[in-house]
């Protein structure tokens, strides 16, 4: 293990503070690394590059969504291991690299992924399912507050991941060069349709909360409607696509493997999270 401060890049997203909170339970110095941080860091400026690499010996590396930011993730490893990085471990997808995902983001994440192998810093690459709380702490709870969750997903399921879950993993994997050279597959315990979270986000919330297919253009149109750029909005249309043409129903055993237990339920997640008031309206 490391006994420099791990540098922990996108440091305030759902995965880097999670891991950043485990890290301090732990007592592991870590440095967190974003346009807000004391060190300034920015995937799009690469004069914000070196500074954030000096002295760091073991990274966690979340990547921005896009072709555009994958391509400059892996512009930045390749520098920051010219640069005396030693070993990261890669926020990826689940389903990188298999059959049905013939879409530019999942190219870009594809070549991420070459890009840390061929690196020369030892690495570890976990690939999780959609995360859960896409529905507490991203765009979707605006669907989760408005009652009605609109996407191009069709009927297709997805092993939602408690994103604790994600950042005890990553944590591990840090923390553990046994883990050095392998692509650790994670998700929930079972796949679920976006009629069936909606059932479960209604049994969480009280709220009757439905599911609205959209056609992948129409979707397209509203997350650009929402702040989205055109590329970003593609890109989470072709995320889906794989959800739509049922590529993801199946369950991936990452979090028994490291963790030595099961990851948790999306209708648990749900239950606890309404608790929080985050869904009140």
């Amino acid at each position: 293990m490391t006994t420099t401060p791990i540098l922990i890049l996108s440091g305030k997203g759902k995965t880097g503070r999670r891991v950043a909170a485990q890290l301090e339970v732990r007592g592991v110095p870590f440095r967190l690394a974003s346009r807000s941080s004391e060190q300034r860091f920015d995937w799009y400026d690469e004069s914000t590059w070196s500074a954030t690499i000096a002295g760091a010996d073991t990274a966690y590396l979340a990547p921005p969504v896009g072709p555009t930011g994958l391509a400059q993730a892996g512009r930045f490893i390749q520098q920051a291991a010219a640069e005396g990085l030693r070993r990261v471990v890669l926020l990826s997808g689940r389903g990188v690299g298999s059959p049905g995902r013939d879409f530019a983001v999942y190219d870009g994440s594809l070549d991420l992924e070459h890009a840390v192998q061929a690196s020369g810093a030892d690495w570890t690459i976990v690939q999780p399912a959609w995360f859960a709380q896409g529905f507490s702490e991203d765009f979707l709870r605006y669907h989760v507050l408005a009652g009605e969750i609109r996407l191009s997903a069709g009927t297709g399921a997805e092993a939602w991941i408690d994103t604790n879950d994600v950042g005890d993993v990553m944590t591990a994997a840090l923390l553990d060069e046994a883990y050095t050279g392998q692509v650790i597959a994670i998700s929930g315990p079972r796949p679920l349709t976006m009629a069936e979270v909606a059932d479960a986000l209604s049994t969480a919330t009280g709220r009757p909360i439905t599911y609205a297919e959209l056609e992948p253009e129409k979707h397209v149109g509203e997350l650009v409607e929402q702040g989205l750029t055109q590329e970003d909005a593609e890109a989470v249309r072709d995320l889906f696509a794989v959800i739509r043409n049922h590529r993801s129903e199946y369950v991936s055993d990452g979090v028994q493997q490291v963790l030595g237990r099961p990851p948790r339920d999306f209708a648990d997640w749900a239950r606890e999270t309404a608790t929080t008031g985050v869904w009140a309206v």
